[in-house]
Protein backbone atom coordinates (compact mmCIF):
# COMPACT_ATOMS: atom_id res chain seq x y z
CA UNK A 1 0.00 0.00 0.00
CA UNK A 2 2.87 2.31 0.70
CA UNK A 3 3.99 2.07 -2.94
CA UNK A 4 0.51 3.04 -4.14
CA UNK A 5 0.21 6.00 -1.86
CA UNK A 6 2.24 8.49 -3.92
CA UNK A 7 0.44 7.39 -7.07
CA UNK A 8 -2.92 7.94 -5.45
CA UNK A 9 -1.81 11.32 -4.22
CA UNK A 10 -0.59 12.28 -7.69
CA UNK A 11 -3.83 11.08 -9.26
CA UNK A 12 -5.88 13.01 -6.73
CA UNK A 13 -3.79 16.12 -7.35
CA UNK A 14 -4.17 15.75 -11.11
CA UNK A 15 -7.94 15.36 -10.87
CA UNK A 16 -8.13 18.33 -8.53
CA UNK A 17 -6.08 20.49 -10.92
CA UNK A 18 -8.20 19.41 -13.86
CA UNK A 19 -11.35 20.40 -11.95
CA UNK A 20 -9.92 23.81 -11.00
CA UNK A 21 -8.80 24.53 -14.59
CA UNK A 22 -12.11 23.38 -16.06
CA UNK A 23 -14.16 25.22 -13.46
CA UNK A 24 -12.15 28.42 -13.91
CA UNK A 25 -12.36 28.24 -17.69
CA UNK A 26 -16.12 27.69 -17.56
CA UNK A 27 -16.57 30.69 -15.27
CA UNK A 28 -14.37 32.87 -17.49
CA UNK A 29 -16.36 32.00 -20.61
CA UNK A 30 -19.58 33.27 -19.06
CA UNK A 31 -18.15 36.38 -17.45
CA UNK A 32 -18.94 39.71 -19.03
CA UNK A 33 -16.09 41.98 -20.10
CA UNK A 34 -17.88 45.30 -20.60
CA UNK A 35 -20.57 47.28 -18.77
CA UNK A 36 -22.79 49.59 -20.80
CA UNK A 37 -24.15 52.62 -18.95
CA UNK A 38 -27.18 53.55 -21.04
CA UNK A 39 -28.81 56.99 -20.91
CA UNK A 40 -31.98 57.92 -22.72
CA UNK A 41 -33.48 61.30 -23.56
CA UNK A 42 -36.99 61.29 -22.03
CA UNK A 43 -38.54 63.51 -24.71
CA UNK A 44 -37.48 61.16 -27.51
CA UNK A 45 -38.39 58.03 -25.57
CA UNK A 46 -41.86 59.37 -24.82
CA UNK A 47 -42.49 60.46 -28.39
CA UNK A 48 -41.91 56.82 -29.36
CA UNK A 49 -43.65 55.13 -26.43
CA UNK A 50 -46.57 57.56 -26.08
CA UNK A 51 -45.81 58.65 -22.54
CA UNK A 52 -45.59 62.13 -21.03
CA UNK A 53 -42.54 63.53 -19.31
CA UNK A 54 -41.46 66.97 -18.13
CA UNK A 55 -37.90 65.76 -17.46
CA UNK A 56 -35.31 67.88 -19.24
CA UNK A 57 -32.16 65.88 -18.41
CA UNK A 58 -30.72 62.54 -19.53
CA UNK A 59 -31.96 59.69 -17.36
CA UNK A 60 -30.67 56.17 -16.79
CA UNK A 61 -32.00 53.38 -18.94
CA UNK A 62 -29.76 50.73 -17.44
CA UNK A 63 -26.38 49.24 -16.64
CA UNK A 64 -25.92 46.32 -19.00
CA UNK A 65 -23.17 43.69 -19.07
CA UNK A 66 -22.20 42.64 -22.59
CA UNK A 67 -22.90 38.96 -21.91
CA UNK A 68 -25.99 37.25 -20.56
CA UNK A 69 -29.68 38.00 -20.17
CA UNK A 70 -31.94 36.79 -17.34
CA UNK A 71 -29.10 34.96 -15.60
CA UNK A 72 -30.99 33.96 -12.44
CA UNK A 73 -34.79 33.86 -12.62
CA UNK A 74 -35.06 32.83 -8.97
CA UNK A 75 -33.27 35.98 -7.72
CA UNK A 76 -36.29 38.22 -7.28
CA UNK A 77 -36.21 41.99 -7.15
CA UNK A 78 -36.85 43.39 -3.67
CA UNK A 79 -37.15 47.16 -3.37
CA UNK A 80 -36.62 46.99 0.41
CA UNK A 81 -32.96 46.13 -0.30
CA UNK A 82 -32.44 49.47 -2.06
CA UNK A 83 -34.64 51.62 0.17
CA UNK A 84 -31.88 54.17 0.76
CA UNK A 85 -31.35 54.55 -3.00
CA UNK A 86 -35.00 55.13 -3.95
CA UNK A 87 -35.00 58.97 -3.81
CA UNK A 88 -32.10 59.05 -6.29
CA UNK A 89 -33.58 56.18 -8.34
CA UNK A 90 -36.84 58.09 -8.81
CA UNK A 91 -34.95 61.15 -10.05
CA UNK A 92 -32.07 59.60 -12.01
CA UNK A 93 -33.59 56.29 -13.15
CA UNK A 94 -37.31 57.01 -13.44
CA UNK A 95 -39.86 54.72 -15.04
CA UNK A 96 -41.07 57.04 -17.79
CA UNK A 97 -44.02 54.80 -18.65
CA UNK A 98 -45.25 54.20 -15.07
CA UNK A 99 -43.69 56.86 -12.81
CA UNK A 100 -45.07 55.44 -9.56
CA UNK A 101 -44.11 51.85 -10.30
CA UNK A 102 -40.94 49.86 -9.64
CA UNK A 103 -41.61 47.56 -12.63
CA UNK A 104 -38.83 49.14 -14.71
CA UNK A 105 -36.20 48.50 -12.03
CA UNK A 106 -37.51 44.98 -11.52
CA UNK A 107 -37.21 44.34 -15.25
CA UNK A 108 -33.67 45.77 -15.41
CA UNK A 109 -32.58 43.71 -12.39
CA UNK A 110 -33.90 40.43 -13.79
CA UNK A 111 -32.65 41.00 -17.32
CA UNK A 112 -29.28 42.66 -16.66
CA UNK A 113 -28.58 42.93 -12.93
CA UNK A 114 -28.58 39.17 -12.32
CA UNK A 115 -25.89 38.87 -15.03
CA UNK A 116 -23.84 41.82 -13.79
CA UNK A 117 -23.92 40.11 -10.37
CA UNK A 118 -21.44 37.50 -11.62
CA UNK A 119 -18.82 40.06 -10.59
CA UNK A 120 -18.19 40.29 -6.84
CA UNK A 121 -18.37 44.08 -7.08
CA UNK A 122 -22.01 43.87 -8.23
CA UNK A 123 -23.21 40.69 -6.51
CA UNK A 124 -26.22 42.16 -4.70
CA UNK A 125 -29.16 44.32 -5.70
CA UNK A 126 -27.82 47.17 -3.61
CA UNK A 127 -24.34 46.97 -5.16
CA UNK A 128 -25.76 46.84 -8.68
CA UNK A 129 -28.18 49.78 -8.41
CA UNK A 130 -25.80 51.84 -6.30
CA UNK A 131 -22.96 51.39 -8.82
CA UNK A 132 -25.24 52.31 -11.73
CA UNK A 133 -26.21 55.54 -9.95
CA UNK A 134 -22.59 56.22 -9.00
CA UNK A 135 -21.39 55.87 -12.62
CA UNK A 136 -24.32 57.92 -13.89
CA UNK A 137 -23.44 60.83 -11.58
CA UNK A 138 -19.72 60.58 -12.33
CA UNK A 139 -20.32 60.62 -16.09
CA UNK A 140 -22.75 63.55 -15.72
CA UNK A 141 -23.66 63.48 -19.40
CA UNK A 142 -25.85 66.61 -19.30
CA UNK A 143 -23.01 68.81 -18.04
CA UNK A 144 -20.57 67.42 -20.59
CA UNK A 145 -22.87 68.11 -23.53
CA UNK A 146 -23.61 71.60 -22.19
CA UNK A 147 -19.87 72.35 -21.91
CA UNK A 148 -19.66 71.84 -25.67
CA UNK A 149 -22.83 73.90 -26.29
CA UNK A 150 -24.86 70.85 -27.24
CA UNK A 151 -28.28 71.52 -25.78
CA UNK A 152 -31.84 70.66 -26.85
CA UNK A 153 -32.63 72.89 -29.81
CA UNK A 154 -34.84 73.35 -32.85
CA UNK A 155 -31.59 73.64 -34.83
CA UNK A 156 -30.02 70.39 -35.99
CA UNK A 157 -26.60 69.04 -35.08
CA UNK A 158 -24.15 66.91 -37.01
CA UNK A 159 -23.61 63.53 -35.36
CA UNK A 160 -19.86 64.24 -35.41
CA UNK A 161 -20.39 67.28 -33.14
CA UNK A 162 -21.98 65.12 -30.45
CA UNK A 163 -19.46 62.30 -30.86
CA UNK A 164 -16.48 64.65 -30.69
CA UNK A 165 -17.75 66.37 -27.55
CA UNK A 166 -18.08 63.06 -25.72
CA UNK A 167 -14.79 61.67 -27.07
CA UNK A 168 -12.87 64.83 -26.13
CA UNK A 169 -14.23 64.91 -22.60
CA UNK A 170 -14.13 61.21 -21.66
CA UNK A 171 -11.39 60.12 -24.09
CA UNK A 172 -13.49 57.11 -25.20
CA UNK A 173 -15.91 56.39 -28.02
CA UNK A 174 -19.61 56.32 -27.05
CA UNK A 175 -22.44 54.58 -28.87
CA UNK A 176 -25.11 57.05 -29.93
CA UNK A 177 -28.57 55.94 -30.99
CA UNK A 178 -31.37 57.74 -32.75
CA UNK A 179 -35.00 57.32 -33.66
CA UNK A 180 -35.35 57.45 -37.42
CA UNK A 181 -39.09 57.81 -37.96
CA UNK A 182 -40.11 60.80 -35.90
CA UNK A 183 -39.67 63.55 -38.52
CA UNK A 184 -39.60 61.62 -41.76
CA UNK A 185 -36.38 60.50 -43.34
CA UNK A 186 -34.54 63.82 -43.57
CA UNK A 187 -33.59 63.91 -39.87
CA UNK A 188 -32.86 61.48 -37.03
CA UNK A 189 -33.83 62.14 -33.42
CA UNK A 190 -31.26 61.77 -30.64
CA UNK A 191 -32.52 59.12 -28.23
CA UNK A 192 -29.90 57.11 -26.39
CA UNK A 193 -26.22 57.42 -25.45
CA UNK A 194 -24.11 54.55 -24.14
CA UNK A 195 -20.88 55.04 -22.20
CA UNK A 196 -18.87 51.88 -21.50
CA UNK A 197 -16.69 50.55 -18.69
CA UNK A 198 -14.45 47.55 -18.10
CA UNK A 199 -14.98 45.26 -15.06
CA UNK A 200 -12.86 47.62 -12.94
CA UNK A 201 -15.21 50.49 -13.86
CA UNK A 202 -12.61 52.22 -16.04
CA UNK A 203 -13.95 54.03 -19.11
CA UNK A 204 -13.43 52.15 -22.39
CA UNK A 205 -14.59 52.51 -26.01
CA UNK A 206 -18.08 51.13 -26.53
CA UNK A 207 -17.13 49.63 -29.87
CA UNK A 208 -14.76 50.10 -32.72
CA UNK A 209 -16.10 51.79 -35.82
CA UNK A 210 -17.41 49.26 -38.33
CA UNK A 211 -16.56 49.60 -41.99
CA UNK A 212 -18.89 48.75 -44.86
CA UNK A 213 -16.66 45.73 -45.46
CA UNK A 214 -17.26 44.51 -41.90
CA UNK A 215 -21.01 44.83 -42.34
CA UNK A 216 -20.99 43.03 -45.71
CA UNK A 217 -19.14 40.15 -44.02
CA UNK A 218 -21.83 39.97 -41.34
CA UNK A 219 -19.76 41.48 -38.51
CA UNK A 220 -22.06 44.45 -38.04
CA UNK A 221 -25.19 42.58 -37.01
CA UNK A 222 -25.37 44.27 -33.64
CA UNK A 223 -25.59 47.70 -35.24
CA UNK A 224 -29.31 46.89 -35.25
CA UNK A 225 -29.88 46.54 -31.55
CA UNK A 226 -32.65 44.29 -30.33
CA UNK A 227 -32.38 45.40 -26.71
CA UNK A 228 -33.89 48.83 -27.37
CA UNK A 229 -37.36 50.25 -27.70
CA UNK A 230 -38.54 49.83 -31.28
CA UNK A 231 -37.13 52.48 -33.57
CA UNK A 232 -33.74 53.09 -31.88
CA UNK A 233 -30.74 52.45 -34.12
CA UNK A 234 -27.14 53.58 -34.23
CA UNK A 235 -27.21 57.17 -35.56
CA UNK A 236 -26.12 57.74 -39.15
CA UNK A 237 -23.32 60.16 -39.96
CA UNK A 238 -24.88 61.47 -43.14
CA UNK A 239 -28.15 62.66 -41.56
CA UNK A 240 -28.82 65.72 -39.33
CA UNK A 241 -29.54 65.04 -35.64
CA UNK A 242 -32.48 66.63 -33.85
CA UNK A 243 -32.03 66.97 -30.06
CA UNK A 244 -35.64 67.79 -29.11
CA UNK A 245 -36.38 70.33 -26.39
CA UNK A 246 -39.41 69.98 -24.15
CA UNK A 247 -42.45 71.20 -26.03
CA UNK A 248 -44.64 73.49 -23.95
CA UNK A 249 -47.62 72.55 -26.13
CA UNK A 250 -47.12 68.84 -25.50
CA UNK A 251 -46.12 68.89 -21.85
CA UNK A 252 -48.23 71.05 -19.60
Amino acid sequence: MKLCSPLLLCLAAALSSAYVITHHHHHHDNMWTKLILTHHWPNTFCSMEHCKSNISYWTLHGLWPDKGIDCNSSWHFNSSQIQDLLPDMKKSWPDLLKPTSDEFWKYEWHKHGTCAAKADSLNSQHKYFNKALDLYHKVDLDSTLQKFNITPSEDYYKLSQIEEAIEKFYNVKPKIQCAHKSRGDEVQVLGQIEICFDPDFTLIDCERHFTKDDISKGHGDHLMDVDRPSGFMVCQHDMPVYYPPLSKKTYQ
